[in-house]
């Protein structure tokens, strides 16, 4: 038996809520750094000051700037005793607020003499100066960058309070390349990813790996269609509930969703553009509410030239940035060469014909 598409296809936004429904963000978990990078940051106690008290910027002598103003080499400041010699990154001493450069004190004979003068702040790391206490340096809800975990080592903690979703991948024989696509699209988004294959393609078999357990999203990639080898809405079906087959999405129409338990399921075509539209349009969304992701990185240019629509099919533009504006390369078909080229990516809502030349549109960005 062939699995088949429903007479009309379901909304892109109704496919959406039914994989929403019901999901909250992962419990935060605590990583060592090292394995933080890209997850997305949770709630975390602000940083420490940094540098906790003043220090030295440079090698140089520690005065304080109001008791030499007005030194010069016609008016040298004879002191008692030459002034605290301090190196670069030693603590200020107390009622010092510059660092002299070492040619700033001369001793001649028996004197000491001081013949430049300094400014407060002179030669000086402020406290609070790289990490100060005006909030979080590392905002929750979004993805932990390599300068965050240079905060974090700079202010000396060990680890950073995380949410990492738990993504199971299930791949058929023959799609390994697909499959990796997405693999590696989740990693980047901060999930922590599984990759298992069927041993073939039949009902049995994928079914067999529609496994929900230690698993906050499953995917599976690849036999969603109508073929006589397509069989994973069916696999779904048997294992737990299919909810909706056949998106109003260019591409990706043969994309289902479902669960098993509470674990949403997501199947996707198994041709790479078909895959990685409902990847943008129907997983995105979900990892993003399992991990509190609050934004993604986009940018508002104008359309150097129209995108026309199909009314009733939301559909996935690629974009490239030429001129300060969006150039338009392809939209409802992606080919490999054209995904080589892209910036960016639009989704057309489904009751849109489009956007004409000139307007503005906020796309997300591909190359982040």
């Amino acid at each position: 038996m062939t699995q088949c598409l429903p007479a009309s296809l379901t909304p892109l936004e109704t496919a959406v809520a039914t994989l929403l429904h019901g999901l909250d963000a992962v419990a935060a978990e605590e990583l060592a750094l090292a394995e933080t990078l890209g997850c997305v940051a949770a709630e975390m106690p602000a940083l420490p000051l940094v540098p906790a008290h003043d220090l030295a910027a440079a090698d140089g002598w520690a005065v304080n700037a109001n008791d030499v103003v007005g030194a010069s080499s016609y008016s040298p400041l004879a002191l008692a005793k030459p002034p605290a010699w301090v190196d670069a990154g030693d603590a200020m001493p107390q009622h010092c607020d510059c660092v002299l450069d070492a040619g700033a004190v001369v001793t001649p004979g028996s004197l000491v003499e001081i013949i430049i003068e300094g400014a407060p702040g002179q030669g000086v790391r402020r406290a609070g100066r790289d990490i100060g206490a005006d909030g979080p340096a590392i905002a929750a809800g979004h993805l932990i960058r390599p300068r965050d975990l240079l905060m974090a080592r700079i202010a000396g903690w060990p680890t950073l309070n995380v949410r990492r979703p738990r993504l199971r991948i299930v791949n058929l024989p023959g799609g390994a390349a697909t499959a990796r696509l997405i693999a590696d699209h989740a990693r980047a988004n901060g999930a922590c990813v599984t990759e298992i294959e069927a041993a073939a393609r039949d009902a049995a078999s994928v079914a067999d790996v529609l496994d929900p357990d230690g698993s906050d999203l499953l995917i599976a990639v690849g036999g969603s269609g109508v073929g006589r080898n397509d069989a994973t809405v069916t696999a779904l079906a048997r294992r737990g509930e299919m909810l909706a087959h056949g998106v109003a999405l260019q591409p990706g129409r043969t994309a289902a969703t479902g669960r098993t338990g509470a674990t949403p399921v997501l199947v996707m075509p198994g041709a790479p553009d078909h895959a990685l539209a409902a990847w943008f349009a129907l997983a995105l969304p979900v990892l993003e509410r399992l991990s509190g992701r609050r934004s993604r990185p986009s940018r508002l240019l104008p359309l150097s030239r129209k995108i026309a629509s199909s009314v009733g099919l939301a559909e996935i533009a690629l974009l490239e940035e030429r001129d300060g504006a969006w150039l338009p390369l392809t939209t409802g078909d992606l080919p490999l060469h054209v995904m080589a080229r892209a910036d960016a990516w639009l989704l057309i809502p489904g009751p849109s014909e489009g956007f004409a030349a000139g307007t503005p549109v906020d796309a997300y960005l591909w190359r982040e």
